[in-house]
């Protein structure tokens, strides 16, 4: 699982005066043809706004902005070139499907509750979307969960396909085509636009994710066939332009949102899925199936690729860099050809630009944030460790110091997902820490993406284990090229990386402070009160009543008379994915204990702290902890 965070939470330094904003590109898409993108752009902080540039010179062609109290995202391009997005209403509680081109647009389906992925069909005349009517909460488990009063489990929100006529009026009551039983994940049009390609399940979608099948669904009953019952995680279902085969992503994957495994391939009229990239020592993290073939972006240790791929002929990279691809998804979006691309580009030392062209010759076509400085060095440091490979990110001042300094370690959610670069912007958590005198490390142990599935597995029921050993061994390889004070080490990470900081606790001293968000402390308890239950089983074999042993032994309670080191503890008092009585019983045995703790439980917040003021105020907490137990 991963903690989602709205902003900086971190250090609290102060911000130079004369900082340049920084511009930011989402939601990029690129049209069928390849010469023109869209994204939602923004510039120190203000309303985000559609820009629609040329890709041969990232020339602005418009700028649209119907609704300026509204926000933007879901953008998408049609087969002749319309580009289509939906705007929120908060006030309101609807969300619009807009079409248009240039300036001019016209709203297809108002939906009261939430929407997200419009696709149109294949012969553009009909836009399909995502929708759930009435909805009660977020669509996600990161979101906050509607509180637990009266009676529980019988109702749950499910996400639904609807189909709308592009010559129709404006619709205001929206008729989903999907089941009502049926949460839909993510879809494809079929090649024909008969229908679709899904990774659906029946009831809490949640929770239910982990256990999706892949399905078709027929455009116009709504009736769902399954075509294949995976053994392994799922996420893009995409099927080729003949409609004969369906590709996926498959692996094992903690959360719905970080993608990564192997490409998988099975007939649409059903059977057995085939791993088109065994053995491979990258991981996938999205791809298109397009009419030149597929394409795919992948994670190679601390390198990001552009790669096409075919089934039989294997995988040729055309672009790699230590970067990170789109606006915080990974993603690059290819015309229908497959020979031009264009994604958003930025590293630790870089701000974001997009990128784009044929595959080629891929060039950066905004100027945006030229002026905007570097703040921190990064380097990428490699290691070894039980005969594994192991990569990790280290943040720290672009001049060394003079003497040796302070270094929080920070462990990424998950376990499946992997810290990647992000520009560190001078109000960015990596630059205020720095600008506070500390270095920072971000390692992927065993268990993350980027070395292969063999990689990413390697942790199953073992948590705690294998990959506590590679992160120690990787502050080891810190300390050989950095000025690191191995006696002021901090510990810190959210999710599953709050199950390690919990974990390390009991298992090793030295780390001298600690900050766990969201964390898990007692597997066996956790399972009985989490929403999420179903991700435990690809990664433990079992549910904690067959096989209680193998949860127990790598719960942080278990050993918990061990645990020396100062903890500071926050967590969401909505959180789905990980409930706050884990949070609790944690800090109830250090108290009982005696080992300095503090509990924060912020109201209403879900799986990651979003609202400004709790921000603001975990930030002064979390410095002022590392200063009182490192010395900064």
């Amino acid at each position: 699982m991963r903690l989602v965070l709205a902003a900086a939470l971190l250090a609290s330094a102060a911000v130079p005066a004369l900082a340049a904003p920084v511009h930011s590109y989402g939601a990029l898409a690129l049209s069928p043809a390849g010469d023109k993108l869209a994204s939602i752009e923004s510039g120190g902080g203000i309303h985000g706004k559609i820009v629609v540039r040329s890709v041969k010179d990232g020339r602005i062609l418009a700028t649209i902005d119907p609704c300026v109290t509204c926000s933007y995202s879901g953008l998408t391009f049609g087969p002749g070139g319309s580009l289509a997005w939906l705007q929120r209403d908060r006030a309101a509680g609807t969300m619009t499907l807009e079409v248009g081109e240039g300036k001019s647009s016209r709203a297809i389906a108002v939906v009261k509750g939430v929407a997200q992925t419009p696709r149109f069909s294949p012969d553009g005349k009909r836009i399909a979307l995502l929708v759930t009517i009435g909805a009660a909460k977020e669509s996600g488990a990161t979101q906050p969960g509607v509180r637990q009063v009266g009676e529980i489990g019988e109702k749950s929100d499910e996400q639904r396909i609807a189909v709308f006529d592009l010559s129709g009026k404006t619709v205001s009551d929206v008729s989903p085509l999907s089941p009502a039983d049926r949460y839909i994940y993510e879809y494809d049009w079929t090649p024909d636009g008969r229908g679709f390609v899904a990774t659906t399940a029946l009831g809490n979608g949640d929770n239910n994710w982990w256990v999706a099948t892949l399905d078709a669904v027929d455009a116009t009953t709504g009736a769902v066939r399954t075509i294949a019952r995976p053994k392994t995680q799922l996420n893009f279902p995409r099927i080729s332009p003949d409609g004969k085969t369906v590709a996926y992503i498959g692996g094992l994957m903690s959360d719905f949102g970080p993608v990564g495994g192997d490409i998988w391939t099975v007939p649409f009229a059903g059977g057995e899925p085939v791993n088109a990239t065994k053995g491979d020592k990258a991981t996938v993290t999205s791809f298109t199936w397009t009419r030149g073939g597929i394409r795919e972006t992948r994670l190679m240790g601390a390198n990001a690729q552009v790669a096409t791929f075919a089934p039989g002929k294997g995988t040729q990279v055309a672009w790699e860099q230590p970067v990170s691809f789109g606006a915080g998804d990974g993603r690059v979006a290819f015309s229908s050809d497959g020979s031009v691309l264009a994604t958003v580009v930025q590293d630790f030392e870089h701000a974001p630009a997009i990128y784009a062209g044929p595959r080629g010759a891929v060039r950066k076509i905004t100027a945006d944030n030229d002026g905007v400085a570097p703040v921190v060095k990064a380097t990428s440091i490699t290691w070894k460790n039980d005969g594994y490979d192991v990569q990790g990110w280290l943040i720290g001042p672009r001049v060394t110091p003079a003497g040796k300094a302070p270094m929080i370690v920070n462990v990424h959610g998950g376990p499946s997902s992997a810290s990647g670069p992000s520009f560190a912007s001078a109000d960015s958590p990596n630059a205020e820490y720095v600008n506070a005198g500390y270095y920072v490390f971000y390692p992927n142990p065993r268990g993350s993406y980027g070395q292969g599935e063999a990689f990413t597995a390697a942790n199953k029921r073992d948590f705690g284990g294998g990959d506590l050993r590679d992160i120690l061994t990787g502050v080891d390889a810190v300390e050989k090229v950095a000025p690191i004070d191995d006696e002021r080490l901090g510990l810190t990470g959210g999710s599953y990386g709050g199950f390690m900081a919990m974990w390390a606790n009991t298992q090793t001293n030295r780390f001298k402070a600690i900050v766990a968000g969201a964390g898990l402390s007692n597997w066996i308890s956790y399972y009985g009160t989490n929403g999420i239950d179903q991700w435990m089983i690809p990664f433990f074999g079992k549910s904690a009543y067959d096989d209680p042993e193998a949860y127990t032994k790598v719960s942080a309670i278990t050993y918990i008379k061990k645990a020396r080191t100062p903890t500071f503890i926050y967590v969401g008092e909505r959180d789905i994915e990980v409930p706050p009585t884990q949070s609790i019983e944690y800090w109830h045995a250090l108290k009982e204990l005696g080992v300095p703790t503090t509990l924060m439980i912020y109201p209403d917040e879900g799986h990651g702290i979003r609202q400004p003021e709790h921000i603001l105020d975990l930030k002064k907490r979390v410095f002022a902890w590392w200063a009182k137990y490192l010395g900064k």
